[in-house]
C-alpha cells in the first residue's frame, strides 16, 4: 500500500526542507525523502546566507531547517529513492519498498560534485583548503594564493572571476596545456598556469601540486571537476537528468504537469538564497493546484 499525501518531496536540503515548510503552513501533507547527500553538508561556513550576519555551517543550517520543518509536522524519511512513476492523475514514488502517492512532485535532488579522488578530501573542505564554489566563498579568500583544478577547457571563466579576488591565481589543469586562445587570456589576466596532470596533496592546512618540474602549495584550490545529477530518478518520464539543469516555467514546474524541480537541479547559480525562493513559488503553485479544503 502506498502512503497517499498532497507532495512528495524528494531531497532534504535547503531547497527541499523550504518547500516543506512552506507547504505544511498551508495545511498540506507532505513528505520529505531524503538520502542525506545535501551539497550544504559541505559548506564549512557561509557567509552570504540571509539572517547569519557571524556566518552558519551547512550542517548547522541543515538541523535549523529540518527542525524548522518539523515543527509544523512536516514527515522526513531517510531513504533513496529510486523511481518516479506518472499515473497521469498522479505520481508514484518508491523508495525500496515504501511507497507514496502524491498529487503533485517536487524535485530538490540536487547534484553531486565531482571530488578529488583522496582520502582527504573532506578534511581539506572542512579546513577551506578545497572551496567548491566561488560565488559563495571566494571573498574569504581573498588575497590568498589560489589554485583553480580541473579539466584545461574550462578553466578561464573561473580564472577571470577568482582574479577580481586575488593577485595570485595559477590553473591546474587535469588533462592538457591551455589552448592558444585561453593561454592568451591567461596571460593577459595575470594567471599562471602550471603543467598539466600533477597530483594534489594536503599536509592538514595546505594543499600541494606536485608535478615533475616542482611543487606548488597553495592556501586554497577550487576542484572544478563537473557534477551529475540523478538522472535514475528520471527515467520514464522524458526528462533528461544528467547536467542539473532541468528545464521550469515560472512557477518551476516541469512539462510535465504537478512535477516542479527547485535549487541546483535547475539553476546554474548555485545558491542558497536560490532555492529558498524556487522553493517558495513550487509549493505556492502546488498548493494552489491542488483542490480547495475549507476549513471545518
Amino acid at each position: 500500500m502506498a502512503d497517499q499525501v498532497d507532495v512528495a518531496i524528494i531531497g532534504g536540503g535547503p531547497a527541499g526542507l523550504t518547500a516543506a515548510t512552506y507547504l505544511r503552513r498551508f495545511l498540506r501533507s507532505c513528505v520529505v525523502i531524503d538520502a542525506g547527500h545535501s551539497r550544504a553538508r559541505y559548506i564549512p561556513e557561509s557567509h552570504n546566507c540571509p539572517g547569519f550576519p557571524q556566518g552558519v555551517s551547512g550542517r548547522e543550517l541543515l538541523a535549523r531547517m529540518r527542525a524548522q520543518a518539523e515543527t509544523f509536522e512536516a514527515r522526513i524519511v531517510e531513504a533513496r529513492v529510486e523511481r518516479i512513476e506518472n499515473s497521469g492523475e498522479g505520481f508514484t514514488v518508491s523508495a525500496g519498498e515504501r511507497r507514496w502517492h502524491a498529487r503533485n512532485v517536487i524535485l530538490a535532488t540536487g547534484v553531486a560534485d565531482r571530488l578529488p579522488e583522496v582520502p582527504w578530501c573532506e578534511d581539506a573542505i572542512a579546513r577551506g583548503a578545497l572551496r567548491l564554489c566561488a560565488v559563495c566563498d571566494a571573498y574569504e579568500a581573498r588575497d590568498q594564493r589560489i589554485g583553480i583544478h580541473g579539466p584545461a577547457d574550462g578553466l578561464i571563466g573561473h580564472a577571470r572571476f577568482l582574479r577580481a579576488y586575488s593577485p595570485d591565481v595559477a590553473l591546474l589543469p587535469t588533462d592538457h596545456a591551455l589552448a592558444g586562445a585561453d593561454a592568451a587570456t591567461a596571460r593577459e589576466l595575470g594567471v599562471r598556469v602550471l603543467p598539466p596532470g600533477g597530483t594534489l596533496d594536503f599536509d592538514g592546512e595546505r594543499c600541494h601540486y606536485r608535478t615533475p618540474e616542482g611543487d606548488e602549495t597553495f592556501d586554497t584550490i577550487y576542484p572544478y571537476l563537473g557534477h551529475h545529477g540523478y538522472a535514475d530518478l528520471l527515467r520514464g518520464l522524458g526528462l533528461p537528468g544528467d547536467e542539473g539543469e532541468l528545464k521550469v516555467d515560472l512557477h518551476q514546474q516541469t512539462r510535465i504537469p504537478g512535477l516542479y524541480a527547485i535549487g541546483d537541479v535547475v539553476s546554474g547559480l548555485n545558491q542558497i538564497s536560490v532555492a529558498f525562493g524556487q522553493a517558495a513559488i513550487a509549493a505556492t503553485h502546488a498548493h494552489n493546484s491542488l483542490p480547495h479544503v475549507p476549513r471545518g
